[in-house]
């Protein structure tokens, strides 16, 4: 029992066909290996160990890889939040932002409480024209004393709060005004012929979008003509509307606005949800002739010169680089 337990073991030692001997040996001493060794292993030269450990290695990174992307995240969204609001300061600053309607001077094309886009670009490259509805600034144009401001919150979280609301045209500033545009500069504006209708350059307004009644509230003004950079403004409901008519008293101003304290032009209802539709400029002005002047697109005109140009100029920079 001993000698075929040794034989079996250490191998090598010149018995031929003992059990479990590989049979193996070049004459140097040097043992073979088992075939129970050599059947173990499997392709490649790896054990079954070391099988199961690659498996348990791969998985390990995996779920490393999981807890880094989800910790990812967390760590990317102050960037994202920062983009975010840095895209909306611009996109307010420079093309469009929602305005709050906190009054009833231009019912019915708005309600109080409408909300409405502004486009704030448009007039980078056109005139403003007749019956455009308007958001302006009516502290540069109209007397301090007329300004009515919201009362500011104590508290300074409801502050910040507050001038969020304001910024995303959910609460009303106190100094921005939405009118609708009756005369240009150089146009003559009165009130009012047989029928009590505004009569712009001696032409009588036909007016639907007026509220009902306002014809019958009409009284008389002017004639007045528009000074070169101002314009006259005119609330749709005109019995409750304090608008040029009103401020044509006032000590420092004939009632006009200026063209620079234009803020954008009203374009689109966009809250309540049954209220979302479109603000179009009347036909009523058409009878007027075309108010906006050439030179109003002289610099979309400008700006499509030049930018093939600049892009050809470009290419041919980029391929040297190349």
């Amino acid at each position: 029992m001993s000698d075929d337990s040794d034989s079996e073991t250490r191998g090598g030692s010149g018995t031929p066909g003992a059990p479990g001997v590989s049979g193996d040996n070049d004459g140097s001493g040097t043992p073979g290996r088992s075939a129970a060794t050599a059947d173990a292993d499997p392709p490649g030269g790896a054990s079954a160990d070391d099988a199961d450990g690659g498996t348990d290695d791969t998985a390990e990174p995996t779920r490393r890889t999981r807890k880094k992307g989800s910790g990812s995240f967390w760590k990317e969204l102050p960037i994202l939040i920062a983009i975010a609001l840095v895209l909306s300061f611009a996109i307010q600053t420079w093309v469009v932002r929602p305005y709050y309607v906190p009054s009833g001077s231009m019912e019915n094309t708005l309600q109080i409480d409408d909300r409405v886009f502004v486009n704030k670009f448009i007039y980078r490259f056109t005139d403003i024209q007749r019956g455009d509805v308007i958001v302006f600034n009516g502290g540069d144009s109209w007397d301090e004393d007329t300004v009515v401001l919201p009362e500011e919150p104590l508290n300074p979280i409801a502050g910040f709060f507050n001038s969020v609301s304001q910024a995303l045209g959910m609460a009303p500033t106190g100094r921005d005004y939405v009118k609708r545009v009756i005369g240009l500069p150089g146009d003559t504006v009165e009130c009012c012929d047989v029928e009590n209708r505004v009569l712009v350059n001696g032409v009588p307004l036909d007016e639907p979008y007026l509220y009902p009644g306002s014809l019958e509230t009409h009284e008389e003004f002017g004639p007045v003509t528009v000074p070169e950079g101002r314009l006259w403004v005119l609330g749709d409901h005109r019995a409750v509307s304090y608008d040029s008519r009103g401020h044509s008293s006032d000590e420092s101003s004939d009632g006009t606005i200026s063209e620079a304290s234009v803020l954008g032009q009203a374009f689109m209802i966009h809250w309540p949800l049954d209220r979302i539709s479109m603000l179009e400029r009347p036909a009523t002005f058409d009878v007027l002739g075309p108010s906006a002047s050439p030179a109003a697109a002289a610099p979309l005109v400008l700006g499509l010169a030049l930018a093939v140009p600049i892009h050809l100029a470009g290419r041919r920079l980029w391929r040297r680089g190349d």
